[in-house]
């Protein structure tokens, strides 16, 4: 019997990736208010300032070059927040959360427009899928100026290579211009941008390898020359694109080695992070750190599609008998999509604060998985329908079910775990949770409330005394202004607390707690006529 072939409308696999994509605009643009401070939020909002007010005063206040060391990372997002907050009545922190949802879905759409590209509607359809539930990148983009902004900054530079490769051995002015702009923000916001060159060094030797075989190296070495030339045209546009968002970098042409430089070296006192079970020193990291965490916080489904893709795409990279520029492009993929966690377990550098880091491979990983979906797409087209039907059932509830987990876990998606390590109620005594300290938001709101109702009975005349373990700047924004945060417990009327290790275990009433799933992310605790010695647990 002839199994009748299974189709996909083009219109309707892109109908649905803007039905999906529109939904995420609408929850993400009426729910980034609920996302709380972190550790650097208040530094970063400073960091804005200074840098408008550089580019303000016509470049001669020059405070932003000493400020802590932000200054050698870019600050496009922060100036663009700053910026912003002087023209709109809106409050700057919730001004930066809404900011980075729009820097977010700008990622969601160029990894859509990527898998499309490189292999048709269904690829962009399950690419943007994967992307969705990725916790690293979703619960990161409404609250990490650094990461979240990299990884669409890198996602687009990839995007711009990939186009590049399609027109190759000339690609348009368009391409060109778009290159230079993706270079000058990726580079601009991290540094670490600059490992593209990886990337992209293994693709062109592969093309240059393969057209060599093909067309003699005379040709391959025109046409190889050519595409770059034309590519470096680029090259002045992404200097001045790394001027506004970086001017620290451009200051001083050998400020960006620099910076390099400066980040070979730990620069801050060693603190100790939970790791599978263990409190060890950030320098101190087994080369495992980031594949285990990557295994353990990573929705089985983007596993199992990413690793899928990635495979798939080397070997068709390497053995395969596409068009050399596609045999690029997937090395391209792959590059960006593991060459970063091949290097950390290589040379094993300082890691800390989960995978927060690797934000940037995250819509690499999703594209491969997309193409992985794309390939079983076709395949699937020449089975059962009885297998079809098993197929797509646990598809989709393979992003159902990471989909319904993080929607549990809101607004902390970016501390979710899978099912091999229990998700967090089996990583919470194992890994780093809430190590943002998004956490506050919440306690802080009901510590108000509780408040307000004991009114009374509590110390007039002064600001209540709060002993804080965790982000202090951020809890002093979140409880406002009629308390006053502390390190110091004697005294203290309350203390609030993050749920993680170092965090003491405070004998006292709990008058607050905010739990996901039973894991409790922060505690406060009444403390009047109550001493203890320490915030922070014994040995911390």
């Amino acid at each position: 019997m002839r199994i009748p072939r299974l189709s996909l409308p083009v219109a309707l696999a892109d109908r649905l990736a803007l039905i999906l994509f529109s939904a995420t605009a609408v929850i993400s643009l009426t729910t980034f208010r609920d996302y709380g401070l972190g550790w650097d939020d208040f530094t970063h909002s400073q960091y804005g300032d200074l840098l408008y007010s550089y580019f303000a005063s016509g470049l001669t206040h020059t405070r932003v070059f000493t400020f802590v060391n932000l200054y050698y990372y870019g600050g496009g997002f922060d100036l663009a927040a700053a910026a912003l907050g002087k023209v709109l009545p809106v409050d700057v922190f919730d001004l930066r959360r809404l900011l980075g949802a729009l820097v977010g879905l700008v990622g969601l759409f160029l990894v859509w427009r990527l898998g499309r590209r490189l292999a048709g509607p269904v690829s962009g359809l399950v690419a943007l899928s994967l992307l969705l539930v990725c916790p690293l990148y979703y619960g990161h983009m409404f609250m990490n100026a650094k990461d979240a902004p990299f990884a669409v900054a890198v996602a687009a530079l990839i995007y711009s290579m990939v186009r590049a490769l399609d027109e190759y051995p000339r690609p348009s002015w368009r391409t060109v211009a778009f290159f230079g702009v993706s270079l000058g923000l990726a580079v601009g916001t991290r540094v670490l941008g600059v490992i593209a060159v990886a990337y992209a060094g293994l693709a062109l030797a592969l093309l240059a390898a393969v057209e060599w075989r093909n067309l003699g190296f005379k040709t391959m070495a025109v046409r190889l020359g050519q595409c770059l030339g034309l590519m470096m045209l680029g090259l002045p546009l992404a200097y001045f694109v790394l001027g506004i968002v970086w001017p620290w970098a451009v200051v001083d042409p050998l400020n960006p080695l620099k910076a390099l430089a400066y980040y070979a070296h730990f620069w801050e006192v060693p603190w100790r992070e939970l790791y599978e079970g263990r409190p060890i020193l950030v320098p101190e990291m087994p080369r495992t750190y980031v594949p285990t965490l990557f295994a353990v916080q990573m929705p089985e489904v983007f596993l199992a599609m990413s690793i899928s893709g990635a495979a798939g795409a080397l070997v068709a990279a390497l053995f395969g008998s596409a068009p050399a520029a596609r045999r690029a492009q997937y090395m391209l993929l792959v590059a960006a999509g593991l060459f970063p966690v091949l290097l950390t377990v290589v040379e094993r550098p300082v890691m800390y604060n989960g995978i927060r880091h690797f934000v940037f491979i995250t819509p690499a990983l999703a594209v491969l998985g997309g193409l992985a979906g794309s390939w079983a797409w076709d395949w699937l087209g020449r089975q059962h329908r009885a297998v079809r039907a098993a197929a797509a059932a646990v598809f989709v509830g393979g992003l159902a079910l990471p989909a319904f987990e993080l929607a549990q876990l809101h607004p902390y998606q970016y501390t979710y775990y899978n099912h091999f390590v229990g998700g967090v109620k089996g990583a919470d005594d194992k890994f780093m949770l809430d190590y943002w300290g998004l956490a506050f938001k919440q306690a802080a709101a009901e510590l108000d409330e509780y408040v307000d109702e004991h009114r009374r009975t509590l110390p007039q005349g002064r600001k209540l005394r709060v002993a804080v373990c965790g982000p202090h700047r951020a809890a002093a924004v979140e409880l406002g202004p009629r308390f006053e945060t502390t390190y110091e417990t004697s005294g203290a009327d309350f203390a609030l607390m993050l749920g993680e290790f170092y965090c003491a275990d405070v004998q006292a009433p709990v008058i607050a707690k905010v739990e996901r799933d039973g894991v409790v992310y922060a505690r406060v605790y009444d403390t009047r006529g109550r001493s203890f010695p320490s915030v922070f647990a014994a040995g911390q």
